[in-house]
Formats: structure tokens, C-alpha cells, sequence
């Protein structure tokens, strides 16, 4: 098989911005010294970036997770440019292959299959795309959205203002341009990159699965702080139209409290959310199937197979009961027929069932524990 060319463009970028953020960047540091200033100002630049990339082309663009407002969208269209990763329309295109063929070497872009080094930054060293580069038959929705059209007709023109226009403007107001170029500019585009690479390499190598095994995409709380929430990749692979990343109230997912922050003044709308039902019964699934590799070799397999099998289907029983019940009961809410309800028996009813998978819930656990 003949081997792609070079992308020498990219390999340029690549190993340019490289050599100066851990050269120059150290150097200027050790005589000069940075100001917090220009710290607060990189940092800003990298959440700004990075933020347009996860929010924007990531769950608004490729996968249509909620609606922004214009406003809104341009913003995100100045970013991504300032993040350099190519337009929102190709961006989005290769994600939703990748969405669609994913450990597929020969048809997911950046396949984990093919080891670190290619899903990190490999992919885009060589022409592996080909003649498919300029192919964008996957996103003919964004190509309706006159600011996705805009921003990648103007693409390269945006990078280039974006990234030595805005680091110069903020070291032409503090007065330290060679120090903005330098932090705001290419150390924040450094690490820009990375973490946004991150996701398509060590994302699918470095974490657990809690929900499918389908798939390398791996969960893992320590990327999530690196990359806006989007280190929950082993959710977001089975459940790709949920704007969130990180479900728990807990999980450090900023993408998704900014989303739904912008819903409370008008900036997004149709925030789309898995039901919980089946996010949950993903997880049994899971637990289910662990359990059954780990109890199999035991002396009383059987017995203890069928075991899990009776109560993992009676805990699903349970769990469909439940969010039956409890989708009932929204509706009833919303229909206003509170009086109705009250007074009859379906509010026994509902917390019969709450109980009823309460303990189903104590059941499984217990059962859980013991064998794992």
C-alpha cells in the first residue's frame, strides 16, 4: 500500500509552534517574566478556544445536541478559527465519521485502533483523507447555516487575524507584545491543540467503561478538567445527542453548565437530554455482563449465573415500572389534575413502585459487591 504524502503545512505548524512553546516560551520566562496580566489573558484565550471547539463545533454543530442563537454561533465561529483546527464544516464532518466508524481504520479519521500517536496528531500529518478531504455529503444540514458557510469560505483569513491579531492587540493594551505573542498566542495554541487531541487518543485508551464496551471510549474525570467536560467520552459515544458529557451533578462538564446557563437568557434553546431509563439500564447492562466473565469460573457457576440473571431482569422490571409510573405522573402534573390524583390511588401507586426498585436497587448491590 503506497504511503500518503506529508501534509508539510501542518507539520510546519505543528513542529514550529511546538519548538517555541517549549523553548521560547521557558527562555522568556526565566529573563523576562510574564505578568499575571498575560497569564489571565492566555488563559482566557484557552478557554475561549477551547470552549468554541467543545460547545460549539463539537455538540452544537456536529451532533445538533441543542439550538444557538446567531449571536451566539458567530462567537463560536471566531473562536474555532482561533483554535486552529480547520472549519466548523470539516471539523464536524470528520467527527461524525468518526461517530460512525469509530475503531475503524480504514473509515474513522482518527481510529484509536491505529495507536496513540495517529489518533493524537498522526492523522493530520499525511494526506490519509484523500480525494474524501473536500467530501461533506455528511453535513449538508451545516451547509444551510449561512455563519458555517461564512466562517469556512473565509477560514483561512479568520486564523490568521485571529491568531496574531488578537494576541497583538492585548500586548499593544498592556504595553508587552512580544510577551502576549508568546503566552496568548502560540503557548495557548499549543495547549489548545493538545487537549483538544487528547479526546481522539487517550480518550479511547485511558479510563473505564461504564456504559458499553462496543466501542475504545473510555470515561475519565482527569481529561474532563483538560478539555471542558468532554473526557466522559464513553457516555457521549453511546448517547451522542445528549448536550451533556458529564451527567452527575458532581462531574466537571463546564460546556454543559454553559450551555444550559445561555438557555436561561435566550442564547440556546432544545436542549436535548438521553432519558435517564436508558442510561441506566446501560449501566446494568455493563455491570451485568462483568459479573457474569467474573463469576463463571467458580465452582457453583451456574447457580450463581441464574442467580444474577433472575434479579438483573427483575431489577430492570423494576426500573421500567418506575419511570412508567413516574412519566405518568408528569403528565398528570402538567394536565393540572392534581386534585385527581391525590385523591386516588396512583400517588400510593407511585411510591409502591419508588419502593419496589429502591430495594430491587439494595438487592442488586449487595449482589454486586459479593462477586466482584
Amino acid at each position: 500500500m503506497k504511503t500518503p504524502p506529508l501534509i508539510w503545512t501542518n507539520i510546519i505548524l505543528f513542529a514550529l509552534s511546538s519548538l517555541v512553546a517549549v523553548v521560547a516560551v521557558p527562555w522568556y520566562a526565566i529573563v523576562y517574566g510574564f505578568s499575571w496580566t498575560e497569564i489571565i489573558a492566555a488563559v482566557l484565550c484557552l478557554g475561549y478556544c477551547g470552549m468554541s471547539i467543545t460547545a460549539g463545533y463539537h455538540r452544537l454543530w456536529a451532533h445538533k445536541t441543542y439550538d444557538a442563537h446567531p449571536i451566539l454561533q458567530f462567537i463560536y465561529a471566531i473562536g474555532g478559527a482561533f483554535a486552529l483546527q480547520n472549519s466548523a464544516l470539516h471539523w464536524a464532518s470528520d467527527h461524525r465519521d468518526h461517530h460512525r466508524h469509530v475503531d475503524n481504520n480504514d473509515k474513522d479519521p482518527y481510529s484509536a485502533g491505529r495507536g496513540f500517536w495517529y489518533s493524537h496528531i498522526g492523522w493530520m500529518l499525511r494526506d490519509y483523507q484523500g480525494d474524501s478531504y473536500n467530501d461533506y455529503n455528511n453535513v449538508k444540514d451545516l451547509q444551510k447555516n449561512r455563519i458555517v458557510m461564512w466562517q469556512h469560505k473565509h477560514y483561512v483569513a479568520l486564523a490568521v487575524i485571529t491568531n496574531v491579531g488578537i494576541p497583538a492587540l492585548l500586548g499593544l493594551l498592556t504595553g508587552h507584545l512580544m510577551a502576549m505573542l508568546l503566552l496568548a498566542g502560540v503557548l495557548r495554541l499549543v495547549l489548545s491543540h493538545h487537549f483538544t487531541f487528547f479526546i481522539n487518543s487517550l480518550a479511547h485508551i485511558w479510563g473505564n467503561q461504564p456504559y458499553t464496551e462496543k466501542n475504545s471510549a473510555r470515561d475519565n474525570g482527569v481529561l474532563a478538567f483538560f478539555t471542558y467536560g468532554e473526557g466522559y467520552h464513553n457516555f457521549h459515544h453511546i448517547f451522542e445527542y445528549d448536550y451533556r458529557n458529564g451527567i452527575k451533578w458532581y462531574q466537571f462538564d463546564p460546556t454543559k453548565w454553559f450551555i444550559k446557563a445561555a438557555s436561561w437568557v435566550g442564547l440556546t434553546s432544545k436542549l436535548r437530554t438521553c432519558p435517564q431509563e436508558r442510561i441506566e439500564q446501560a449501566k446494568l447492562q455493563m455491570q451485568l455482563m462483568r459479573l457474569q466473565q467474573k463469576v463463571k469460573h467458580l465452582p457453583d457457576a451456574d447457580q450463581i449465573l441464574q442467580t444474577l440473571e433472575q434479579e438483573y431482569n427483575l431489577l430492570i422490571s423494576r426500573l421500567q415500572d418506575y419511570y412508567q409510573i413516574k412519566k405518568e405522573l408528569l403528565q398528570r402534573k402538567k394536565q393540572q389534575l392534581v386534585a385527581q390524583y391525590s385523591q386516588c390511588e396512583f400517588k400510593q401507586r407511585y411510591s409502591e413502585f419508588k419502593q419496589h426498585l429502591y430495594l430491587q436497587r439494595q438487592q442488586w448491590a449487595q449482589l454486586a459487591a459479593h462477586y466482584s
